[in-house]
């Protein structure tokens, strides 16, 4: 399975790293608009082909390729790949809006191609392991989910604190109770020079009565990536910059149940989620099966993130989905 790579800036690295462990797979070529970036990718990999975004889609040896640029060019790079018989994995969110991201999706069912988005974080051991527990009922009914994701940068120039951190925890959510919310509500401020909010909060509403909140902040002078669920029978944690990064409490705030030996810590896969999530693509190529990330969570990520936008403009209004 040949893939190709279009960008080498953040996240590009990692992905052609993981991408090199897997068997019968091969990044063969690399698209980078920025020449001094070329310089290291021939260090990291010598036989990897620097080429052109066009060469590569126009090349039938190459199987597959990898969108790992800004937002706004995601659904032009997606969309010539997919009508040059390309299978798509793109770096998260989907696409800018919800007619792109349809627009797309509608283009690989045309082609019969796999169309992916990465969201990492599904393919962690302890999203895995919270996903277990939740659906094996040992936190009882779910309330709440209550989301921290912050920290100082990297300020990005075309899009807001929203569309780049929330994705995260969107689709986390999304993945975890297997519920689509209703309605969302969204407030910011930006403090930065190009007006793109640097700081926001998110409420989702669901027709269950469910609710999650998620501040999202590139101005916070420490790093935080913190979750809690709230259950009818126990509450757990999810703190990502920690080593024993899931604890469930025996507590249940219904019956004020307190008691101080009250903690589980369950042990999970350490695998590098972003190689099994490499793993998935390549598998559903090759399977021709539907990957746990696929374009319809993708296509419910991007709608969330358009009526957040809606919502801020409308301070704060309920914008229904």
């Amino acid at each position: 399975m040949n893939v190709s790579i279009i960008g080498f800036g953040y996240w590009g690295p990692n992905l052609v790293r993981n991408f090199q462990k897997i068997k019968h797979c091969s990044v063969t070529h690399i698209a980078e608009s920025q020449k001094e970036r070329h310089k290291k990718i021939h260090e990291l990999y010598p036989d990897v082909i620097i080429s052109t975004f066009e060469e590569i889609i126009t090349n039938p040896n190459i199987d597959a390729v990898v969108i790992a640029t800004s937002i706004s060019s995601h659904y032009e790079l997606a969309n010539a790949a997919l009508k040059n018989n390309k299978h798509v994995l793109i770096e998260k969110p989907m696409a800018e809006s919800e007619k792109n991201a349809l627009e797309l999706i509608r283009l690989s069912k045309q082609q019969k191609k796999i169309l992916m988005v990465d969201h990492t974080y599904l393919y962690t051991g302890a999203i895995q392991e919270i996903k277990k527990i939740i659906d094996g009922g040992s936190l009882g009914e779910i309330f709440y989910v209550d989301s921290i994701r912050a920290n100082l940068g990297k300020f990005q120039s075309d899009f807001n604190v929203l569309w780049d951190l929330a994705p995260h925890d969107i689709s986390i959510m999304n993945y975890l109770i297997n519920e689509k919310p209703i309605s969302v509500q969204a407030i910011g401020k930006s403090y930065t020079k190009n007006e793109l909010e640097s700081i926001a909060y998110l409420v989702l509403h669901y027709q269950s009565n469910k609710i999650m909140h998620l501040n999202c902040s590139w101005i916070s002078p420490i790093k935080i990536r913190t979750m809690i669920i709230g259950g009818s029978k126990k509450m757990l944690v999810f703190d990502d910059l920690e080593q024993k990064k899931i604890r469930i409490y025996d507590k249940n705030f219904q019956n004020n149940v307190t008691s101080n030996d009250d903690t589980l810590e369950p042990k999970f896969s350490s695998k590098e989620g972003l190689l099994v999530m490499a793993e998935d693509f390549i598998n559903s190529i090759t399977n021709g099966q539907e990957p746990l990330s696929d374009s319809n969570l993708g296509l419910e990520v991007v709608k969330i993130l358009e009526a957040s936008q809606k919502s801020i403009k409308n301070n704060g209004e309920k914008v229904f989905l």
